[in-house]
């Protein structure tokens, strides 16, 4: 399984745009906030690993 890295670009609702950090892109991608932990805020750093994301 791959690993990606991600930063939380911006909330809106029940939604968060993340970037990806591990390559070279301004691509966004929209995840429903169900899908990540609870505690994040903008800015915060998210590891995707075996379809999880994890604090990082």
């Amino acid at each position: 399984m791959e690993t990606y890295y991600y930063i939380v670009e911006s909330i809106d609702g029940d939604y968060a745009n993340l970037r990806r950090t591990d390559i070279e892109s301004d691509d966004l991608k929209l995840v429903a906030r169900a899908l990540l932990p609870a505690e994040i805020v903008e800015g915060s750093r998210l590891k995707y690993e075996m379809m999880s994301y994890t604090m990082e």
